[in-house]
Formats: structure tokens, sequence, C-alpha cells
């Protein structure tokens, strides 16, 4: 068992009956703790939760069976468990001011399967951006559910810009007159004019569907406009920048609201894990603070100032910066594939992942681009100062290692990374 952490405090009091149940799985909690907190972690859709959301997510919760909706359950015993999902519905719609709210899904990618169900039916034609140019897997690519059941058409950006090109957008609208028209992604740097969309949208009579999960906690903490008013649906993951447990949301208009219900319920999934429904609403209340709008600022001052660095190194950013957590950037300049960066930066404690680029010749698995995020680095407590340092830790793992963890340069950098985790570490109350 490790030395560097007392699990119990993190954990909680069960722990150490775990330790005499399971040692094994003992041992890999503490050493995912310790993996956790011995690189800088720069996965654009990861955070670390509070430990009062790994509470409610430790919880007797877990035991309870609660088909249905508040009030309107298909088991009994669910008294307690309808205040807590009365709760979570209640403090996201403060949150986002929505109209209505559905807390059930359980990831990002049931919240976007219940949008479909809510809005199309198989053999539909969808709209979404390409997954090569920033997009999701979920919103028509072929190997996902939604490029089965669902003719997908896909937007991309200017070739020049290399911004979201809406006059594409507004032209394929036009000639395929989607059901549904998607705004979002999972590697998208730049704000996203939703005014645009919508714009569309209303012409060519589609429902307007932003999937915000990669930036909702940007929106919570009032740094990037909020799609809510604009969107018909809004759905999204409650982890990332947002700083919650593993699942997903979804906000509509009260007019939809019967549909996205159906659709969470009883079409695309049974009970709720109400566990994680209350570890939600622990969020939702942490995310209305202002030490949360002060966190959501500095989350975009770091990823700004981190882009920029990266930039002075020949790591070309795309777009030429970013808006939001999280930047792109294309490698061919130093003549390394994203695959190669992530392996060399993994040997040197630097957590990152290898991403296609727009109109990128190399193939996903190899890549020509990386993505970095700063969600977990600033809620570790770094700022603009350190930002500088992670750049050049990145530039020099990228360009000077080979990816062999006795590279004695690697080995120098995991040296840097452990000194500046030192001074900022990962749940430091541990």
């Amino acid at each position: 068992m490790s030395t560097q952490v007392n699990p119990d405090t993190y954990y909680g009091p069960s722990f150490g009956a775990l330790v005499e149940s399971d040692p094994q799985i003992a041992e890999l909690l503490v050493s995912e703790l310790d993996r956790q907190r011995s690189g800088l972690q720069l996965i654009a859709s990861e955070n670390q939760t509070s430990p009062s959301v790994l509470a409610a997510l430790g919880s007797t919760l877990s035991n309870k069976y609660a088909e249905g909706y508040p009030d309107k359950r298909y088991y009994g015993g669910c008294a307690e468990v309808d205040k807590v999902e009365k709760l979570a519905i209640e403090r996201a719609k403060t949150l986002f001011g929505a109209e209505h709210a559905n807390v059930q899904p359980h990831s990002g990618a049931s919240a976007n399967q219940a949008v479909y169900g809510a809005f199309a039916k198989p053999g539909d034609t969808i709209m979404g951006m390409s997954l090569d140019h920033g997009g999701h897997l979920t919103h028509g690519f072929k190997v996902s559910f939604s490029g089965k059941w669902f003719n997908a058409v896909h937007y991309g950006v200017s070739q020049e810009t290399e911004h979201i090109d809406y006059d594409q957008v507004r032209a394929l609208a036009l000639e395929h007159r989607p059901k549904l028209i998607i705004a979002g992604g999972s590697a998208i740097p730049r704000a996203i004019d939703f005014a645009a969309f919508r714009a569309i949208a209303d012409e060519v009579g589609a429902i307007f569907w932003v999937d915000a999960a990669h930036f909702i906690g940007l929106v919570a903490g009032k740094v990037l406009e909020s799609p809510v008013d604009l969107a018909d649906v809004v759905s999204f993951t409650t982890h990332k920048v947002l700083r919650g447990p593993r699942g997903g949301a979804i906000v509509c208009k009260a007019e939809h609201a019967a549909k996205i219900d159906r659709a969470v319920f009883p079409m695309m999934q049974g009970g709720p894990l109400m566990h994680a429904v209350a570890a939600k609403a622990v969020n939702f209340a942490e995310c209305a603070t202002p030490g949360y709008q002060a966190y959501a600022r500095s989350v975009i001052e770091n990823s700004q100032a981190l882009a920029a660095g990266l930039a002075e190194r020949g790591l070309r950013p795309i777009t030429g910066g970013t808006d939001t957590h999280l930047s792109l950037h294309d490698l061919r300049g130093v003549g390394v594939t994203g695959a190669d960066a992530e392996l060399r930066c993994d040997a040197a404690g630097i957590v990152l992942n290898k991403n296609t680029i727009p109109f990128d010749p190399e193939k996903p698995n190899v890549a020509s681009g990386v993505r970095v995020g700063t969600p977990s680095l600033t809620t570790q407590g770094m700022g603009v100062d350190q930002m500088d340092q992670v750049a050049d830790l990145i530039h020099r793992a990228v360009t000077q290692t080979d990816g062999s963890a006795d590279n004695a340069t690697a080995q120098a950098i995991r040296g840097e990374v452990t000194d500046l985790l030192g001074a900022y570490p990962a749940y430091p109350t541990i």
C-alpha cells in the first residue's frame, strides 16, 4: 500500500473493510490516486471532483432502485430519493436558467441518445460537426449508434480560418433539411455562434440542439455565452470543467419536457443511479458559488496562456488560440505525430491525448495533433505563471525524448513535474 497517502481520509471509513476483503482492488484505488497526483493531468475532458461529490457517490443511495420520476416511481420506498432528485432538478434549472431539467442520464452519450429519441426516428436526417474537425462520436459518426440509425450530414471548419464554416452549415441545412442540427463537439477551441445556428435551424424548420458537454462548466461559471435560451435542447456531461461526477443531464424548453423525459425513461434507460444524481445535486450547488465562477475564469486564462506558450515553442494552435478550456495543436512543424507526442509526454509524467486536426493527413490512431486542457491543473491551484512552465515541459517532452521511461531527458522532465506538483498537489487535504 502507498505510503504517500492516507486512503481512509479519501475513500472513507469503509476502506479498511475493503483492504481486508479485496486487497487487490484496494491497492488499485490507491495506485490510481497516486497516478492522479504524480502527473500533469491535461486531458481536457477530465477534472477532480470535490470530496463532497465523492461522498455522495459512495453513499447508500446506490442501493435504491427508483425507476420513474419523483412522485411517479415504479417502486416503493422512494420518498428520500424523490427529495434528492427534486433538489438536483431545481438546482440545474437555477444554475442554467432552464425551463426544464432531466438529471437521470448515465452519461453524455446516454443523454444524446435520449435527445435523438425525443426528436427523431431511425432514417431521419441529422446534421452535426465532422468528428475529424472537432465533433463528437455521437453526432452521426458511422461506428456510433447515431451513424447507424440516422442519415448523418456533417459540416466542418474553413480550411483558411479553421473556425466553423457557417456558410457551409447553412448550405448543407438548406440542401438536406435535417430534423436536428447539432452544435458542439469534443475538440472545438473557439466559442460557438449559437445565434447563427438558431437562425439556420429556424430557416429549415430543424430542432436546434447544443451538445455542451465540453464547455457547460464555463457556462455555469458565467464566462462563456449560454446556449440555453437559444437552443431547443442542451445536453451535457457533469464531469469535465463542471467538476461533478461522471454522468449526463439535459435541459430544454418547457414545451419539450415531456418528450425528453419519456426518451430518457422508459425509452433509453431503466432506473437512475441515485447516488450519481445526489452527486450531481452537490455539484450544481458548488457551481453556483462565486468561488466556482473565479475558477472558471482561471480555466480560460490558463488555457489561453498554455496555448500561447506552446505556440511560441512551435506547437501551432488550431484557430490561432482558444476561447475555452482546451486548445488543439498541430505538431507537424516539429516533426512529431500525435501518437508519438502522447507516448513521450506520458513517459515524462505529462498526461494529454493525441488528436486529429482539421484536414489531418494522418489516421486518427496516429493523428497530427494533441489536445490539452486546463480544468485539472486549475483545480490544483495553478495559474498563468505556471502555464509557461507547463508549455516548456510539454515542448521538451515532445521534441527531446523518445517515449521510453529510462530516457535521461524524460527522467529530468519528470523530476521537474514532481517539483511543480509538490507545490500544487491534487487533493491536498489528503
